[in-house]
């Protein structure tokens, strides 16, 4: 687990293992979202990265009570 220190301007610098982990690059946008007592980052990714990643998904199934019967 990596540990992180707040500076005086309130900024953090996220270690070098989670951003070559995740694929941060420098200037790329994160959206924050704090919860009780944590606080996430979470990379904002263009919709272009997403092509693909339900490959092999197999979307058969009943959607509701209708298409049951």
């Amino acid at each position: 687990m990596d540990t992180v220190t707040v500076s005086p301007k309130y900024q953090v610098v996220i270690p070098r293992t989670v951003r070559e982990r995740i694929h941060i690059r420098a200037g790329e946008r994160l959206q924050v979202i704090s919860f009780n007592d944590r606080i996430e980052l979470i990379p904002i990714r263009p919709m272009r990265s997403m092509r693909g990643f339900l490959k092999g998904y197999d979307a058969r199934f009943v959607r509701d009570e209708q298409d049951r019967a």
